[in-house]
């Protein structure tokens, strides 16, 4: 069995915050995943972690482990019970080509929560750059990113498609200034805890909402006072953090990743706090949501509050499918020749090692070159014929003919 491309994918589409959050992998633990899946599944020659706050996905080329496998594998090391019913929140396949083309929409941004996202690109470029440190990227990978950037330059170029801003960081400050009156939300005092990609996102976007009264909070300090010069904030005691010690604050947005319920309480005298958890798993524990004097808000609900899309990023969704297709169509038709030029490549072996038996039979005199010569004519003739795979009877006699035509004694070559 030739090797293929194959996927296995649990995101927004098929499971919700809660289940999904139980199939998150932290950066602490992709290392261990990735070495595990290889260790176990040693055919596995290209492996790439998708990871984000909406998918878990993996992409490997393997001959014989089929998606089905690893997907199982991948169950039983993160959760306990019934394989099955956990299975039927993935999706997977073991077709290059349906795999190629579920990368293709989830880089483009048409399989994103928020249509058109532009973040999916560089947690993509992230995870591939992990696989090549390990040296994991594998050729048929390998093929498909190149594919997958080749793509999205050309959205980029030839589209509407990238157009406004559909950031889950920029949702989450608009949902901060829309509930609360414009002219006091400036002066809210604000706590962002975590250093991560989203984090810098926030401060990124703040430039549009121009909130003045933020702090920053991290388990690593160097990296909060780092973040708190860079904008001019004010960095908050992690300890207090991990005491929910939040007085004072009106809204909390936290992306620390790998801490589940870091947020277990809030002071009752707070009153009317915004609390917008934007981590896998979960920063805030979901029973907070039921104190009245809490509004609270998950990945989840921050995507239902964003705003239809622009109609022109609407419109020339057809125009990126066309370029998937067309992408796509290019990957397959090279996919085909990389498995013709393998057929080929072990046909030769074979013939030029028969060839070599013949003359060492034949008692003739032979060096490499003339191997290489005969073996490259006889080659010629099969491709011709459109044959790689003919019985070794019917090789023998091609060869004899060829060597028979061949002027050994007075061969220049």
């Amino acid at each position: 069995m030739s090797k293929s491309l194959r996927y296995i994918s649990i995101s927004y589409k098929t499971a919700s915050v809660i289940q999904r959050e139980a199939f998150h992998v932290s950066e602490d633990e992709k290392i261990h995943l990735a070495k595990n899946i290889c260790d176990t599944f040693t055919d596995i020659k290209g492996l790439l972690l998708l990871i984000t706050c909406n998918r878990t996905e993996i992409y490997f080329e393997s001959a014989s482990t089929s998606a089905s496998t690893i997907c199982d594998f991948f169950i039983s090391l993160k959760v306990s019970g019934s394989i099955e019913k956990n299975k039927l929140l993935f999706k997977y396949s073991n077709k290059t080509e349906d795999t190629v083309r579920n990368f293709l929409e989830v880089s483009s941004g048409l399989a994103s929560s928020v249509i058109g996202d532009v973040e999916i690109i560089h947690q993509i470029k992230k995870a591939y750059q992990f696989s090549i440190k390990y040296q994991l990227q594998g050729s048929l990978l390998e093929r498909c990113m190149q594919t997958v950037f080749k793509s999205h330059k050309r959205i980029s170029n030839e589209t509407e498609f990238r157009d406004g801003t559909t950031s889950i960081a920029y949702k989450s400050l608009k949902v901060v200034n829309d509930t609360y009156n414009k002219a006091s939300s400036r002066m809210k005092k604000i706590l962002f805890i975590g250093a991560g990609d989203i984090v810098n996102q926030l401060f990124k976007y703040n430039s549009k909402f121009n909130f003045q009264n933020i702090h920053i909070s991290n388990r690593t300090l160097e990296k909060a006072q780092l973040l708190a010069k860079r904008h001019q904030t004010k960095v908050y005691d992690w300890s207090k953090v991990l005491d929910n010690d939040f007085e004072g604050f009106d809204v909390i947005i936290s992306a620390v990743s790998n801490r589940h319920h870091l947020i277990k309480k809030i002071p009752f005298s707070i009153q009317n706090i915004l609390l917008i958890d934007l981590s896998i798993p979960c920063n805030i524990d979901r029973i907070l949501r039921q104190n009245k004097n809490i509004i609270f808000h998950d990945l989840d609900s921050i995507s239902a509050e964003l705003e239809d899309t622009k109609e022109r990023r609407l419109a020339a969704i057809s125009e990126v499918d066309q370029i998937i297709s067309e992408e796509l169509l290019a990957y397959n038709e090279w996919f085909q020749k990389a498995a013709l030029r393998a057929s080929l490549s072990k046909c030769k072996t074979r013939v030029s090692q028969k060839v070599k038996d013949h003359l060492v039979v034949a008692s003739k005199e032979y060096n490499n070159q003339m191997i290489t010569l005969i073996s490259n004519g006889i080659m010629k003739k099969l491709i011709s014929q459109k044959k790689t795979l003919i019985p070794s009877e019917k090789i023998n006699t091609i060869i004899m003919k060829e060597v028979s035509l061949a002027s050994l004694p007075n061969s220049k070559t």
